[in-house]
């Protein structure tokens, strides 16, 4: 990182297109919510990683989903929704996180639809590639299997990870197989090491799984019934100051909140409650981190997307709150 001069957000706006012709990486500046080419929060779409802190990148993929397809338009309907935030920083953080991170967005990864079972290892690569320029990343599903891949390439940078994972379901139901599947992905992340069970948590918890393989599980009512603060501290008990990885599901709140999602289930978390939690994981040793199952097609006036969006948002915020103002 160096230092930059952050531009005034006057000869910003002038140009237009922020996503093209942002001249830093650092700063908020000011474009119209509903013009112009539709970065994640009008960073600067590139591939270059010179300097670059985070590098946001959408997996539209969604063939291991079990129930509603679509969610593989959920990175372009998250950054869509985020040019409404890109005006000020997130409420509720007492700085704005682009003022401590060089952020760009690096576009979607490509992979070959008809070679499925090549998709997982060019993922993995191309994850690979951002975290040896020395960013990390922020990727927007996507099903939840997209999870699987930036954990292996993760853990590979920093050994095995302590995994935060928000969720409806558990997704770690047992297969050895070789099948792509996003409810299995994580049963598959333990058994080949990427997660340490002992340091790794899962929130938001409302469907049945019993084999959990050792990771801590906080469900939906325990959450309502101790409260989001009571939670953060939960979690930053378990995992301490290990490497961490936020694997985020939208489906972890309730329908109301997210309709747009594969495989909604009632009785989730309210959006401020879940964004309460993440602010309470300020200072947590996050590596690394993504947001998943968003599906415009089931959405309604964008709620889903513009949480998913927030949320997205709040990660980045908490990857911030580790390192001070340029």
């Amino acid at each position: 990182m160096s230092d930059v001069k952050h531009p005034s957000s006057l000869d910003e706006y002038s140009n237009g297109d922020l996503a093209y012709t942002r001249s830093t990486p650092y700063g908020t500046v000011a474009e119209s919510c509903y013009a112009g080419a539709l970065s994640f929060m009008r960073r600067r779409f590139t591939k270059d990683l010179t300097g670059a802190d985070v590098a946001i990148l959408g997996i539209p993929f969604d063939m291991s989903v079990s129930n509603r397809p679509g969610c593989r338009f959920g990175p372009r309907a998250i950054r869509q929704a985020s040019s409404i935030l890109a005006w000020d920083h997130a409420w509720g953080w007492p700085f704005d996180p682009y003022d401590r991170l060089a952020v760009i967005d690096y576009g979607d990864f490509v992979f070959d639809p008809g070679y499925p079972m090549d998709i997982p290892g060019e993922l993995e690569q191309q994850a690979a590639t951002i975290l040896d320029a020395g960013a990390t990343t922020l990727m927007l599903g996507g099903d939840h299997f997209c999870a699987y891949p930036m954990l292996k390439a993760h853990a590979e940078k920093h050994g095995p990870l302590s995994l935060i994972q928000f969720d409806a379901h558990s997704d770690t139901w047992t297969d050895d197989t070789p099948r792509i599947d996003h409810g299995t992905m994580f049963y598959k992340a333990v058994k080949e090491g990427l997660i340490n069970t002992q340091t790794s948590i899962q929130i938001g918890i409302r469907t049945n799984n019993d084999n959990t393989h050792g990771l801590t599980t906080i469900t939906a009512d325990w959450v309502r019934n101790n409260g989001a603060q009571a939670t953060a501290r939960r979690i930053k008990q378990v995992v301490g100051h290990s490497a961490s990885y936020i694997s985020f599901d939208i489906d972890c709140l309730d329908p109301a909140f997210a309709p747009g999602t594969g495989t909604p289930v009632i009785g989730g978390l309210g959006s401020g409650e879940a964004r309460e939690i993440l602010r309470g994981l300020a200072g947590i040793n996050l590596k690394g981190m993504d947001l998943v199952e968003v599906s415009p097609a089931y959405d309604h006036a964008e709620i889903t997307a513009l949480a998913g969006a927030t949320l997205a948002l709040d990660l980045i915020c908490i990857y911030a709150s580790q390192f001070p103002d340029r």
